[in-house]
């Protein structure tokens, strides 16, 4: 029996010994990692020698299930170090964020190791040196974002081996060279920011076939060449500006190209490029490489002995060059001075200083990690652990944005971006670090509720809502110094719905039937789910449902804006809207009388909208209502269509638009009857 006892004793402890020099390598690793991150031992204090990683005390510290560290989370802390080579020693390490910080020195190429990395955040830092291509060994690695750094040197061509990639974003950097073309092989990749550095030669034909691309920022550099047309259907997700050298077709950001400069001269560079000189290379390469150049071997050879005339235009150019490349070096220095000081002076707010409240900044994307990027809520923040209104911190911190990345996602809210303006607020479009595109609605504080956990509640159903048929909000921020709040959605690519009324004839964005009705229904699912009562939100009234209100995606799904908007402003702001809302028509009439609003106030103004839409204008007058009232569809369905509709579906549509702009709340359908009768519509075509 002992001897049974003793082995079984010895086999226990053979299998914990492994287990617990694992456990020890890995607190030895953090602790130089603590060492290197933070030198005063001030922020990372709760790191120590004898803890359990694993026990919730570390810091930004997240483990998996098998006990083993999994994420370091430690964005805008204010560290101030380097990068330790230790971080080697993490082998189950999936997603790693150190951005917004101040860390300084190299990327140790011993950070190739991590091959299950998935997520590497070194972002806004200070760091230097080269990008090791050890890099391209990570084989897991989908984010990858070491922008606003300074970083020197060309991208290694190693980086295309990153397969699973879909973010490499390397804007605000001091990269040089040219872009590799091993980047065109990056068949997951989605968003690619190379913006604000120096890359020179022409953009890769092979960027452009890369199916999932959605964002291609390289703006601000000293590319030349051709940009290739396929990259059109990017749309805005495109950008392109202050390349001197680059050119294309029917871009917005960029110059026209000369077909007798820019052809051959992107011809030649891609020769140079992508393989040996010879009479038949050009059949091989892609767009926009495949220009042939006009020349036999017999007059090549005789273009050597220039005429006079070549020779004085091209002393021409070179000075025209040079006088253009003294503009714009001094525009960059200009452009990074106001970087610097502009860095400078939002360090003080959270970036570098972490005796001071820092500003909020975004989610990560990794649902491992508990982000706390915050000490205090700068405007509404009492110091407390807990918001008011019963509202953890710990919800919130999950939206919050910091004012330097919503003034740098807008270029310092610039009016370019200005996308419309209104009395309490206005909106801006932006382009986030990870590339993304979003819509930043700024809200004076004089605005908003003046009881903070009035407005807090309406953050919490703002940020609560999800649906399909609704904008997305991103996040918010609230600043004390710039007496505003921002709310930070999704970017809705086509538009308002508004835009898509009062066409001329032969317009070329008449909305086909089927996407209207399309279109109804979807509106009618996302008033549908406001109206709904579930657990996760009370039932919401919107209050100014509209077609400016309605956004469609690039699908032309649309999206209703600005639901639970109400919650956060001020009553007299509120009222001061409904003003525009009855110019437009959309207000009930029992209003007046009432002064209410219910879910029949949101049907109302739901069967304007459908009255728009069938007829394309936006003022309904009573000659069209008399037309839609006695069916008579040749005068009450846009004339755009050219007769292309469904006679039945307008006929529907036409009678649900009559009961819905009942006079009377209580002879409206509520939103359920609407989309039972939109669905039996369609299920009988």
């Amino acid at each position: 029996m002992k001897v049974h006892h003793f082995l079984s004793l010895l086999i226990l402890v053979s299998f914990l010994i492994p287990q617990m020099a694992v456990g020890t390598a890995e607190l030895k690793a953090l602790m130089d990692l603590k060492s290197s991150l933070d030198p005063g031992g001030k922020i990372l204090a709760s790191w120590i020698s004898d803890g359990d990683p694993c026990s919730g005390f570390f810091e930004g510290v997240a483990c998996n299930e098998n006990q083993k560290v999994a994420n370091i989370s430690l964005q805008g802390k204010g560290l101030s170090g380097w990068l330790s080579p230790a971080l080697a020693e993490l082998k189950c390490l999936t997603g790693l964020y150190l951005h917004y910080n101040n860390l300084s020195g190299e990327i140790p190429p011993h950070i190739s190791n991590l091959t299950d990395l998935v997520d590497l955040y070194l972002d806004v830092n200070s760091l230097s040196g080269t990008i090791p291509p050890e890099l391209g060994n990570m084989a897991s690695l989908q984010v990858l974002q070491l922008g606003d750094n300074q970083l020197v040197g060309n991208i290694p061509t190693q980086m295309g081996s990153l397969k699973q990639l879909s973010t490499l974003s390397l804007q605000y950097n001091k990269l040089t060279g040219q872009i590799p073309l091993s980047l065109g092989t990056l068949e997951k990749l989605r968003r690619l920011n190379l913006s604000f550095n120096n890359f020179n030669g022409t953009l890769p034909a092979t960027l452009a076939h890369i199916e999932h691309l959605e964002v291609l920022d390289i703006q601000n550099n000293s590319l030349s060449g051709i940009v290739p047309s396929a990259l059109k259907r990017l749309g805005e997700g495109f950008q392109g500006a202050n390349n001197p050298g680059l050119c294309g077709v029917e871009f917005s950001t960029l110059r026209a190209c000369n077909k007798n400069h820019d052809l051959n001269v992107n011809h030649i560079d891609n020769l140079d490029r992508d393989q040996p000189k010879s009479s038949n290379s050009s059949k091989a390469l892609p767009e926009p490489a495949n220009v042939q150049l006009h020349c036999d071997q017999t007059h090549c050879s005789k273009s050597r002995r220039f005429p006079q005339v070549f020779v004085t235009a091209g002393v021409i150019i070179v000075s025209l060059t040079f006088i253009c490349a003294g503009f714009l070096t001094f525009f960059r220095y200009r452009r990074q001075k106001q970087r610097v000081s502009n860095t400078s002076s939002s360090s003080s707010q959270g970036k570098h200083s972490p005796d001071q409240p820092k500003e909020l900044y975004t989610k990560s994307p990794s649902a491992l990690v508990n982000i706390e990027y915050y000490s205090g809520w700068d405007h509404l923040s009492n110091g407390q652990n807990a918001d008011p209104g019963g509202l953890s911190n710990d919800y919130l911190s999950q939206f919050r944005f910091n004012v330097d990345e919503v003034e740098s996602a807008t270029q310092y809210l610039s009016e370019a971006n200005l996308l419309g303006k209104s009395k309490f607020s206005a909106v801006y479009k932006g382009i986030l670090r990870d590339g993304s595109l979003v819509a930043i609605r700024s809200i004076s504080v004089t605005c908003c509720k003046t009881e903070e956990a009035e407005f807090v509640k309406g953050l919490n159903l703002l940020t609560s809502l999800r649906h399909e048929n609704l904008v997305r909000l991103r996040g918010f921020c609230c600043s004390r110094s710039r007496g505003e709040c921002f709310l930070i959605y999704d970017f809705a690519t086509m538009g308002n719905l508004s835009q898509y009324l009062d066409l001329e004839d032969g317009s070329d964005h008449v909305l086909e039937w089927s996407k209207r009705v399309s279109i109804i229904n979807g509106i009618a699912k996302g008033i549908g789910y406001l109206h709904s009562n579930e657990a996760s939100k009370p039932t919401i009234v919107h209050q100014n449902i509209s077609v400016e209100n309605v956004l469609l995606d690039h699908q032309f799904n649309p999206l209703i804006m600005d639901a639970g908007l109400p919650k956060l402003l001020a009553d007299d702001v509120v009222f001061s809207a409904l003003k525009v809302s009855a110019a437009m028509g959309y207000l009930a009439p029992e209003y007046i009388t009432t002064g209410r609003f219910t879910e029949k106030s949101d049907i109302y103004a739901f069967g304007v909208i459908i009255l728009q839409v069938l007829s394309g204008k936006t003022t309904i007058g009573s000659s069209i209502r008399t037309a839609v009232e006695s069916f008579r569809f040749d005068d009450s369905v846009d004339s755009n269509l050219r007769g292309k509709y469904s006679r039945s579906e307008a006929a529907t549509l036409s009678k649900l638009a009559i009961q819905c702009t009942h006079e009377f709340p209580d002879q409206r359908p509520t939103v359920v009857d609407v989309i039972q009768e939109l669905s039996v519509s369609s299920a009988h075509l």
